[in-house]
């Protein structure tokens, strides 16, 4: 069974076309990334995540977005220098795209109307906390910040969608990703 969302057009980092077809048979995390936020340094884990679970059929795909506060100003070459510089990341990558609003990648779109809510650890406490410093936030089902997660089965079908305050070690979150993998 294939999905949808496995023939949007995609462009890797370096320029490459690409689709989540590409990716058939893996489970998928669909992370939205940036390099100057607070949630930054869950690089580090997110490629803990997959180094342990790649071989087992897990591929994490980060997609560069500066949707939230301008926390991804870089070009894709940069983007992709400070990734493997500074959180030796080798999980696949991908050039900067719109994850809210108007002029959202299709991919998102389809994202956030197969999964409109987001689980969290910590409830409403993330958009409670944006709210209280008058940074401007979308309601659900946009992307609240960088660092939401989706998690896509091996047949393309969107199983569940995590918050940015979801760190990669987040036992729920792993208890989702293990039930796919099994």
């Amino acid at each position: 069974m294939t999905s949808a969302i496995q023939s949007i057009p995609l462009k890797t980092i370096d320029g490459k076309d690409a689709r989540l077809a590409d990716y058939a048979g893996s489970v998928l995390l669909i992370v939205n990334t940036a390099s100057k936020c607070g949630l930054t340094p869950q690089y580090e884990g997110l490629e803990a995540l997959y180094r342990a679970n790649r071989d087992k059929g897990l591929v994490i795909l980060g997609f560069p977005a500066n949707n939230f506060l301008a926390q991804e100003p870089g070009t894709e070459e940069e983007i992709a220098e400070f990734c493997s510089l500074t959180y030796d990341v080798s999980f696949p990558m991908f050039a900067k795209i719109s994850v809210a609003g108007e002029d959202r990648h299709p991919l998102y779109a389809a994202l956030t109307a197969a999964q409109s809510e987001a689980a969290s650890p910590n409830g409403n406490a993330m958009r409670e906390r944006l709210a209280s410093k008058d940074i401007p936030i979308w309601d659900e089902p946009e992307i609240l910040w960088n660092f939401e997660k989706f998690l896509v089965s091996r047949d393309g079908q969107i199983a569940a969608r995590f918050g940015p305050d979801t760190p990669p070690d987040d036992p729920a979150l792993l208890a989702a990703i293990q039930e796919l993998l099994d």
